[in-house]
């Protein structure tokens, strides 16, 4: 475990109001998340109910947050509108902003939804 993750016992109080399928596709999120970018520092914001995932603590420095919804979970991407997103996963009407939604812990493997990951991750390594 890094020194960048929250402890378990926090996830698990973050997660605790939401429906077992929800905390299961956070949780592999979550996963997805570190075996991409292993040295992402992770904060839990309570007030915006996310998990948010990046390089340092400021806002322009976030690869993605995980927000769960009361039957899915959102895949953030703060500079969405930069991504490739041949797959389609992404949606949202922000400036920049898009997300993914996942209904299912299954859709968390997509090889898209890793790729869309691996692109942030490199759009912030770039500047």
């Amino acid at each position: 475990m890094t020194q960048n993750r929250k402890t378990e016992a926090e996830i698990q109080a973050f997660l605790a109001g939401y429906t077992p399928q929800v905390q299961a596709i956070a949780l592999e999120l979550r996963e997805l998340v570190f075996s991409v970018a292993p040295n992402a520092a992770e904060q839990i914001d309570m007030p915006a109910r996310l998990l948010g995932y990046g390089f340092a603590a400021t806002y322009k420095d976030t690869i993605c947050v995980i927000m769960p919804l009361k039957s899915a979970v959102n895949l953030g991407f703060p500079r969405g509108t930069e991504l490739l997103d041949p797959a389609g996963l992404l949606a949202g009407t922000g400036k920049r902003a898009r997300h993914a939604k996942l209904t299912d812990v299954k859709d968390v493997a997509a090889p898209a939804l890793r790729a869309l990951l691996e692109a942030s991750v490199a759009q912030l390594l770039k500047k």
